[in-house]
This record gives C-alpha cells, structure tokens and sequence, in this order.
C-alpha cells in the first residue's frame, strides 16, 4: 500500500513537471500528429464498441433506472467538486455542494434522486485542472488520452489527481468491485453523451478540429469562472468536455 502511494504520488509529481514545460507553447497542439492519430484509434473503438454498447444499455433499461444510475454516479463526481472547490478557497461554492452531497446521499437514496437539484439547487463541477488553473498553471499542450478523449497536459495531471486521490470509488478495495463500477460508469458516461457525438459529427468537416478548438474554449471558460456562474451541461457543451471517466483502471492501472 506504502509503495502504491508513493507511486501515484511520483507519478504526479512528473506530469506537474510536464506541464512547466509545455505551458509556455504559442501553438496549442504541438502533438497534432499524435494526437489526431489517438483520436482515429478512440473513434474505431468507439463506433465498433463502447457506442454500440451505451445505445444497448439505454434502448433495453427503463428510463428511470438510466436516469438512477446517472445521478448516482453524479453525485460521486461531487466530491471531487467538492474537494477543488476547497482547494480553491470557494468556501460557498464549497459548502453548496457539500449539502447537494449530503442530501442526495441520504434523502435521495445515495444519490439516485436528485433531490437538490429537484428543490432547486445547482450542479457545479470543479476538477483539479481548474484547480491548477485557478492557481496560474496554463493548459499546456493539447492532449488526446486514449479512451478518454480531448485533455491537456494540465488537465491531464487533473485528471490523475482526481483518480487517484479525490474519487470515492478509487477507495474500494476490491480490485473486482471497482472494476465492474468503473465499466458501469464508463457506460452511463457514454451513454449520456449519444446525442452529442451525433452533433460532432455534424458539426464540422473536421471533427477532431472541432473537438479540439471546443474543448480548449469551454475548459478556459471554466477555469474564468470568477464570476461564481454555473456551467451549461447541454449536449453541445458535453460535447467539447469530452467523457473522462476519473478512472485508475484505465490510465495504465496505476491504482494496481
């Protein structure tokens, strides 16, 4: 356990340095190359798999069990919410989501009712990219990470962060167990995003020219949130977050 931690924390502490070095980059996407043939490799896998999957998933399950499940794991992604809201001294923010958590972890059945967004309350979503954000770390080079889709160096560290240390399903000990969550996860993400890739490939004669200019605009939006307004979770706006999934599993098993 001793050197699983401190494997995680050498592994961050590498990509922190990572981004020293690619955050003063005039071009955005130094990495075209590599990252467009990244992208081709997630799209096969995707029209071929995990796509055919999540439409299966939502065609053969009851609307209210799909809906269930995506609030379930929402209410997970809250935590780590919650713990960047902290990291960023958004002490309101921070205490607004903390008693979303609470009620939908108890009122709401361990979040599969949304009761505070039903009463009237808002979805905020902090990652520790913003986090680095926040504190005056640049994205970096853009960055396609495989099966999880459009990131920067910077949010890539994030997303390890996330994984690794804020997750609340990182914690289960089984190996199995968080596993099959992870792939339920993984499903319910992609679900949510059908309509969107729709409008992806729609959108653009060059998808992943689209996806890139999208995802860099919204995730600088997000980290100049100074004015406390929350984030539109349209299909469009899904879109150009991509689906990361916070998943050890799938970042080359560094939980293991």
């Amino acid at each position: 356990m001793k050197l699983s931690k401190l494997f995680r924390t050498l592994t961050l502490f590498v990509l922190v340095l990572l981004i020293g070095g690619c955050a003063t980059t005039k071009n955005p996407d130094p990495l075209e190359t590599m990252n467009r043939g990244i992208y081709k490799f997630n799209t096969v896998v995707d029209d071929a798999v995990v796509k055919p999957v999540a439409k299966g998933y939502k065609a053969v399950a009851p609307s209210f069990v799909v809906k269930g499940i995506n609030n379930f794991f929402n209410n997970l992604r809250d935590v780590i919410t919650v713990i960047n809201d902290l990291l960023q001294f958004k002490i309101k923010h921070a205490a607004n989501d903390a008693g979303r958590v609470a009620i939908n972890s108890t009122v709401g059945l361990l979040g599969f009712i949304d009761v505070h967004s039903m009463s009237g309350g808002e979805r905020r979503k902090e990652d520790f990219g913003q986090t680095l954000g926040h504190w005056g770390v640049g994205s970096g080079a853009y960055l396609v990470i495989p099966f999880f889709g459009p990131s920067s160096i910077r949010d890539g560290v994030g997303l390890v962060a996330d994984t690794l240390y804020f997750d609340p399903i990182s914690y289960i000990t089984d190996v199995r167990t968080r596993n099959q969550v992870r792939l339920a996860q993984f499903t319910d993400a992609r679900t949510e995003l059908l309509n969107a890739s729709d409008i992806l490939n729609e959108a653009s004669i060059d998808p992943y020219a689209f996806q890139r200019d999208a995802y860099l605009q919204y995730r600088q939006g997000l980290v100049e949130d100074a004015d406390g307004s929350t984030v539109d979770y349209s299909d469009e706006n899904l879109l150009s977050d991509g689906f990361k999934l916070y998943s050890d599993d799938a970042i080359v098993s560094l939980a293991n």
